[in-house]
């Protein structure tokens, strides 16, 4: 499980493009992690086109926003689209991410064996350290977008 103030746990995974994207690749950099249960559904679209109005502030503090989800780079694809998201959505489909943070959602959608992630928020520091988390205590809930630009500050 990723914690605060430890080390973010690697991840190398795919975007829209079905280009590898790693957490090596934000060195330098501040990230904001967000960790969505489904494209398509309309908090998952709020929450993405939320960080999408803020990504311009966001540069501006050094910093870049990735969304995980586990669907396909397909249907990330056309999620992103038509939702005009520019930053990279990324697709854990071997659920490693989500595992690897302790975000794994088990039997989403009252559907047996399938698992998503859990509404969450990582903010990792230049360093690569985690200095804030934030896990929804359900599907519906939006994070506290005021709480992850201050966490970038």
């Amino acid at each position: 499980m990723a914690d605060l103030n430890t080390k973010a746990p690697a991840f190398s995974l795919l975007n829209t493009k079905r280009e590898t994207v790693s957490l090596d690749d934000f060195k330098g950099k501040k990230l904001v992690i967000a960790f969505y249960p489904a494209a398509f559904t309309g908090v998952c679209k709020k929450e993405l086109c939320t960080f999408q109005g803020s990504l311009a502030a966001y540069n501006n503090l050094n910093a870049a926003v990735v969304g995980i989800s586990v669907d396909s780079p397909f249907s990330n694809g056309a999620f992103a689209a038509e939702n005009g998201v520019q930053f990279d959505i990324l697709s854990d489909y071997n659920r490693e991410a989500v595992t690897a943070y302790g975000v794994t959602h088990d039997d989403f959608a009252n559907m047996p064996g399938y698992t998503a992630a859990v509404r969450s928020m990582f903010v990792i520091n230049e360093d690569g350290i985690i200095s804030y988390k934030w896990l929804a205590p359900n599907p519906g809930t939006e994070p506290n977008y005021d709480e992850v630009a201050a966490a970038l500050s």
